[in-house]
């Protein structure tokens, strides 16, 4: 189940406190919010029968689908009056309905209705429509090795055919059409010739372009504020928006966009002319000569939806949820052989997240989704956009433009820089919060925000600043309003290095060199030179800010799939977000994200017919490893995950692991997810992907995974998985032809490999004069035991089974603890529920949290969210009962908020009264006596043993314990 609801969070408090008032409702009338509420049924890409008198939808392999057939308009009118029954059995309206990649549609809804809905059949998942945000050798094609007489381009016949007859959807920020990475001949009403068939044609108010597969594109050049017709072109074929919900909640006065597919921000711009802008396209900025840039895939075509949209601040800038996907939908229905995203959320979707499951939808029509990870690295479990059915894209470095801070003192601290050809100085400097305006404060200073900086103190130096809080090219504005002549931007702690565009000449330094600098800087004259000259540094390394995994909602899947460059990227931008410039440098896994979305057109104009899986297998399977700071080879696969892209081997993989919406339906059972398809569940190890991974190894695994030739051959299997017994059967793999496919298990036992931690190492067929590799991450499980006990009573026991997994099982205990009945009353006209918040404390071992009606036939729901960035983040939720309940196993610390709701007052009632309560079991404290035996059992590594948990003195009213395993891992109990 998906939730995730945004609004203003409440008070921190150590234990449940009753609200004075109801909790802060949004400004729309009747307490109500925008939702996405996605149904079970098929879309039409998908669909393939079933509804009386209408036939299946749901295209065959190699094509895409077509909404204009009688059967596509007869299903999307009976998906479209299922969307409206559903929404009236709540007293709800249907506000835009989506059929083609999702099934689902948009409306108002209450917290109450809300949650009606989400126990109604047929009902997949409802969510609020949250706003999300773009995900922000020098020349990345040259180092892919796409340029050149040998590289991947000649061998595609050019860069005219590289991509050609593909198209790209860009779904993103909108376009900026005037800008040469676009240039093109106009479109023209004369159809395309045998010489040239995928010349896209206007045919009435829409562009055409029959593709490489077959099928045929069909979209607009949709018309909007400052965006003509006219600005579409053989290059960028098709342009639209989708800003229903955006402009709903945005008032005008907030905005700073143009209601068009024109792009303001600059962000789609760079990206659409990453994956597929033109190629040799010269670029000259602030007097210095880049050279030429070009897309990934020259060749293909490019359509834009502009679903993400610039405020006037970051509260009022982003997408969302119903407008993406929207965008998604439309871009399925338009028939695009690619959808780059490079688009997140601040934290990992769902798998039933209704954008991830039009990406679904879209992968099964046979369209290939390339997606940013994000940009919350270098921390764990920071990813958004994890599903299998998309590629999650980590950002790498390029070689960087070397440049050096040479100090007064002699001292030189090594970074980059773009905007320093010759040396420059030396100037006398100066820290910036030395520097700060009397209207500023320290914090203000330091990262040199506007205006925070005294033209008195700045003139003629060059200035410190922190990195941090604003963008960057922001802070050499406010240097150069100032009247300084320099930046050394500094960052504060160990992070990547930007080669971005300045308003002033800057080097960027990296942490520990940051504090030598600002020591220098106090110093009495000191003084500055900046230097185009410094170490090479080794690369390609994982950005810092790249976000990194473990995935928390996919535990036996590897992610991030792949790493791509997405550091100092230079690309086309939108000149009113970019200071007046044409071109500039951005960084971050958005930037990555649309280089596999190249390659992948790339990929699809010479084998127009393959799925996206098997695009997926041949990018991920042949990598090379990143590297680290020091230039050795990385073996962090929760942050380059399967490798670096290398597009000369990804063309001969030898061997793909394919999949298809069945496979990905089995998996979202697996997960628990009720698709309403009927298809069996499978565990998530077994789903048909390029890595391996096992979430929780407990004793011994098997795997399995079907490849198909694509270089006929003998193939042998080796393996590296360090500290358990791996065995491959068979371990050779014979093909007469390509086409053919084979099964093959991989048992993994444990050995000498530590418990709770991963292990990580790779399984390789050799053969076909190919190597096809696949990265396996494994996490060791310390003991088997139930998550959670129950019992009743002032004393009594418990008893049930453990399994270690390692050869001693130290069993300690914790609690009880019982936290103060905190009252309430709520009644079905409050449609928001009344919240009650709980701070949880680092190192907490369990949570339980209850509310029980007074009334025995009186009936409540819960749902509990944890703030996060200062949003409501759903977490967990209980359907309707008289006693609910929701225990967590150490839960992560912060706020928390208990929402309590009743979907209907008891008979001749007005109120339905009822208590809630937080027990929160922690290292001390507690009442009455919880004890286990035994409590250092002798074991055998496999075999089970029954513990018993005794508890007495436990006073009356619910009380909660933990029993903790080593490694962490333990059982909650909860009594009475």
């Amino acid at each position: 189940m998906a939730l995730a609801i945004t609004i203003s969070p409440v008070p921190a408090s150590a234990q449940p406190e009753p609200p004075a008032l109801p909790s802060v409702l949004p400004s729309s009338a009747g307490g109500s919010e925008t939702y996405i509420v996605t149904l079970a049924d098929k879309p039409l890409a998908t669909y393939e029968g079933g509804v009386a008198g209408i036939a299946g939808t749901k295209p065959g392999k190699g094509n895409k689908v077509d909404v204009g057939t009688a059967n596509a308009q007869r299903y999307r009118s009976h998906l479209t009056d299922k969307h409206t029954k559903v929404a009236r059995s709540v007293g709800a309206k249907a506000l835009r309905s989506n059929s083609v990649a999702s099934n689902s549609f948009v409306a108002e809804l209450t917290r109450a209705q809300a949650v009606k809905l989400l126990v109604t059949g047929g009902v997949l998942s409802v969510v609020p429509d949250r706003l999300l945000k773009t995900t922000d050798d020098r020349n990345s094609v040259d180092f892919l090795g796409l340029s050149g007489r040998r590289g991947v381009w000649s061998k595609l016949g050019g860069t005219a055919n590289a991509g050609k007859g593909v198209v790209v959807g860009v779904i993103d920020t909108g376009v900026w059409p005037e800008s040469a990475s676009f240039t093109a001949p106009a479109l023209d009403a004369t159809a395309p010739t045998a010489a040239d068939p995928y010349r896209p044609y206007r045919q009435g108010a829409a562009t055409v372009m029959h593709k490489s597969d077959g099928g045929t594109f069909t979209g607009t050049c949709q018309t909007g504020e400052q965006f003509a017709v006219t600005l579409c072109n053989e290059k960028v074929i098709s342009a639209r928006y989708f800003g229903d919900g955006w402009l709903r909640r945005v008032p005008a006065e907030k905005r700073k966009d143009y209601v068009s597919p024109r792009d303001a921000q600059g962000h789609g711009t760079h990206t659409a002319s990453t994956a597929a802008g033109n190629t040799a396209v010269p670029v000259t900025e602030q007097g210095v000569n880049f050279g030429e840039i070009s897309g990934v895939a020259p060749g293909a075509a490019i359509a834009v939806y502009k679903a993400l949209w610039q405020g006037i601040d970051d509260d009022t800038t982003g997408g969302q949820t119903s407008d993406i996907v929207a965008a998604i939908d439309q871009a399925v229905a338009d028939g695009v052989d690619v959808i780059n995203y490079s688009v997140g959320g601040g934290t990992e979707s769902w798998p039933d997240d209704p954008i991830q499951l039009a990406f679904l939808n879209a992968a099964a029509a046979g369209i290939f989704v390339s997606a940013s990870a994000g940009n919350s690295g270098p921390d764990a479990s920071t990813m958004d956009n994890t599903v299998p059915w998309a590629m999650t894209v980590g950002a790498s470095t390029v070689a960087p433009y070397p440049a050096s801070v040479e100090l007064g003192n002699g001292a030189r601290l090594n970074g980059t820089s773009t905007t320093v050809a010759a040396a420059f100085g030396p100037k006398p400097l100066i820290a910036s919060r030395a520097a700060k305006a009397a209207s500023a404060d320290d914090t203000e200073a330091d990262n040199c925000m506007t205006g925070s900086l005294d033209p008195a103190k700045v003139a003629g130096k060059v200035v410190v600043c922190l990195r941090g809080v604003i963008a960057r090219p922001i802070k050499s504005a406010e240097v150069n309003r100032a009247g300084g002549v320099g930046m050394v931007l500094a960052n504060p702690s160990d992070q990547d290095l930007s080669g971005d565009l300045h308003s002033v000449p800057t080097v960027h330094i990296n942490s520990p060199d940051t504090q030598a600098v600002l020591d220098y800087a106090a110093t009495a004259g000191a003084q500055v030179t900046l230097l185009p000259t410094g170490p090479t540094m080794p690369y390609p390394q994982v950005a810092a800010f790249s976000s990194r995994g473990p995935s928390e909602r996919h535990p036996d899947l590897l992610k991030p799939d792949i790493a791509a460059p997405g550091v100092a990227i230079l690309a086309a931008v939108a000149p009113p977000g970019a200071e007046g410039k044409n071109f500039d440098f951005y960084s971050g896994t958005s930037m990555a994200a649309p280089h596999i979305a190249g390659m992948a057109a790339l990929y699809l104009a010479k084998y127009p017919d393959w799925s996206p899986a098997r695009v997926k297998s041949a990018m991920m399977t042949t990598t090379f490893p990143t590297k680290t700071a020091t230039g050795k080879r990385t073996s962090d696969v929760f942050a380059q995950g399967a490798g670096h892209v290398d597009p000369a081997k990804m063309l001969n993989p030898g061997l793909v692991y394919d999949a298809s919406e069945q496979d990905w339906l089995g998996y979202l059972e697996g997960l628990g997810v009720r698709t309403g398809s009927g298809v069996k569940p499978i565990q998530g190890s077994d789903l048909n992907y390029p890595s391996i991974g096992v979430g929780k190894l407990f004793g011994t695994r098997t795997v399995t995974r079907k490849v198909t030739a694509v270089t006929p051959g003998v193939y042998h299997a080796t393996v590296d998985l360090p500290g358990l017994k791996v065995k491959v059967s068979p371990s050779t793999l014979r093909f007469k032809k390509a086409g053919e496919t084979k099964q093959f298990t991989v048992t993994m036992e444990l050995k000498t490999a530590p418990a709770g931690v991963p292990t990580i190492g790779s399984l390789t067929w050799h053969g076909g004069g190919t190597v096809v590799r696949s990265p396996i991450v494994v996490t060791p499980q310390s003991v088997l035991a139930p998550t959670e006990v129950r019992g009743t009573g002032a004393a009594g026991s418990v008893s049930f089974e453990v399994t270690p997994a390692l050869k001693k099982l130290p069993i300690n205990t914790y609690g009880m603890v019982s936290g103060p009945l905190t009252p309430g009353t709520v009644n079905v006209t409050d449609v928001w529920g009344k919240d009650f918040p709980v701070t949880v404390a680092k190192g907490t071992k369990a949570v339980e949290f209850t509310a029980r009606a007074d009334n025995p036939q009186a009936e409540v729901a819960m749902i509990v969210f944890r703030v996060v960035n200062g949003s409501l983040v759903f977490h967990d939720w209980t359907v309707s009962g008289n006693d609910v309940r929701l225990t967590f196993a150490r839960p992560e610390p912060g706020l928390y908020q208990m929402t309590i709701l009743t979907l209907a007052d008891l008979p001749g009632t007005t109120e339905t009264p009822f208590k809630v309560q937080a027990n929160l079991v922690t290292g001390q404290g507690g009442v009455g006596k919880l004890t286990v035996s035994p409590k250092n059992p002798k074991v055998t590594p496999g075999a089970p043993l029954t513990v018993t948990a005794k508890w007495s003195a436990v006073p009356a009213g619910r009380h909660t314990g933990y029993i903790e395993y080593p490694n962490g891992a333990g059982t909650i109990i909860s009594v009475n």
